[in-house]
């Protein structure tokens, strides 16, 4: 195989950018780039905030040039891979075709959860993961009539953001006391639950949908758990998303268990259990020296990240990977940065804040046995940096030092 290409699988951030680092780090040999969808690779951030309310055109979603990749790859695109074999060191492709590579790269990303209800399948109910999907969802939300959002995570938070930004009437369904509850914790959900409700989501906390209903085919509505009735003419599903280890499971690679939160497992250098394969993006459950536990992230700067640290570590890199998972978002006025990671709401002892919950201009610590786990910045910019000297602190900061953090 010592002929073979180099092959990247994958269509979103991870792929494109671990391309690029293989030619800007020598790599001259041969190149394949399989992008399942019709379009290459491309960063998903914008499809739940400008580009879906359309202040950004379809260029902005594209961080790699078309011509690029007539000059440094053989990218394949709208045929998605079907099958791996590690032993023959074999991709095949959903045409029928196959790929034989030399060393491979899966970042094959994620997909949205679907919702396990009557009525999910009728025409005005939407998932969000492809340019398609936001094309399809912004045509709907450029129109008139109401929307519900089932989920109240990261996607279904911006969305609704988005929504009342064009002027529509949002309701949002969620199923703890508060929204990001699963990640932020209470504390700092709440911080996102009023500031919705301020602008005019009617949040629904501790819901449960049981039925989308619809009439001659088109979708009128949902029902809750609780006998209850909102009538939406857009239906946004964001209850989630799976990593998509299909071919890894076809090929015997190792899992990562559902508690440890799935995916590909992967060792330092982002190598998988199979021989000459890296994995890198939503896909990875990477070990985290720092955390002791592996971590799986579905964020746009783990996969900026984790692309080109697994094409180094394809061209002979042992380097470990050491980055402190990093998220941002956008909704209406606010603007956040996160650094860090907590396993979950019961993981934290608290949440220290320094700055003006009031006023939206704060960093939130979250700190378990006096240690700093994560930190939040909320219009308060240029801090990631002192942030993560906190967290990595042999040690521990006082109660008081990061009450006063400025």
């Amino acid at each position: 195989m010592s002929g073979a290409p180099f092959v990247i699988v994958g269509g979103g951030l991870a792929a494109a950018k671990a391309a690029q680092t293989l030619r800007d780090e020598g790599y001259d040999g041969d190149l394949v780039v399989v992008a399942g969808e019709a379009h290459r690779p491309y960063e998903r951030p914008p499809l739940s905030k400008d580009y879906l309310r359309g202040d950004a055109d379809r260029s902005a979603l594209f961080t790699v040039d078309e011509d690029w990749y007539a000059q440094h790859a053989d990218l394949r695109t709208g045929e998605p891979a079907t099958g791996l074999d590690p032993f023959a060191r074999r991709l095949s492709l959903a045409d029928g075709s196959t790929v034989e590579y030399r060393k491979l790269l899966l970042a094959t990303g994620s997909n949205p959860r679907p919702l396990a209800v009557p009525g999910a399948d009728l025409q005005g109910v939407h998932l969000l993961r492809t340019v398609e999907q936001s094309d399809l969802l912004a045509s709907a939300l450029h129109g008139s009539g109401k929307v519900a959002i089932i989920g109240d995570g990261w996607i279904g938070m911006e969305v609704a953001a988005s929504a009342r930004l064009l002027g529509r009437e949002v309701t949002l369904f969620g199923h703890g006391a508060q929204p990001l509850e699963r990640v932020l914790g209470p504390e700092m959900g709440l911080v996102f639950a009023e500031l919705h409700t301020e602008h005019g989501v009617d949040l629904r906390r501790r819901s449960r949908v049981v039925r989308i209903v619809g009439d001659d085919g088109r979708v009128t509505g949902v029902e809750t758990g609780d006998g209850r009735h909102v009538a939406a003419d857009t239906v946004l599903v964001a209850v989630g998303a799976t990593p998509n280890v299909g071919l890894a499971v076809e090929a015997g690679l190792d899992l990562r268990a559902d508690d440890l939160g799935g995916g590909v497992a992967v060792d330092g250098t982002l190598r998988t259990s199979g021989q000459d394969i890296w994995a890198a993006g939503d896909i990875a459950s990477i070990p985290s020296v720092h955390y002791g536990r592996p971590i799986r992230v579905e964020h746009w700067q783990t996969a900026l990240d984790t692309g080109p640290h697994a094409a180094k570590a394809m061209l002979g890199s042992e380097e470990p990977y050491d980055k402190l998972p990093y998220f941002f978002t956008d909704q209406y006025d606010l603007g956040m940065e996160y650094l860090g990671f907590v396993a979950g709401p019961d993981a934290y002892d608290e949440v220290v804040v320094s700055g003006s919950l009031e006023s939206l201009e704060f960093v939130a610590f979250w700190t378990k046995d006096g240690r700093v786990l994560a930190g939040m910045a909320v219009n308060t910019w240029d801090r990631m940096g002192e942030v993560e000297d906190l967290i990595r602190a042999k040690e521990p900061p006082s109660t008081e030092a990061l009450q006063s953090f400025r």
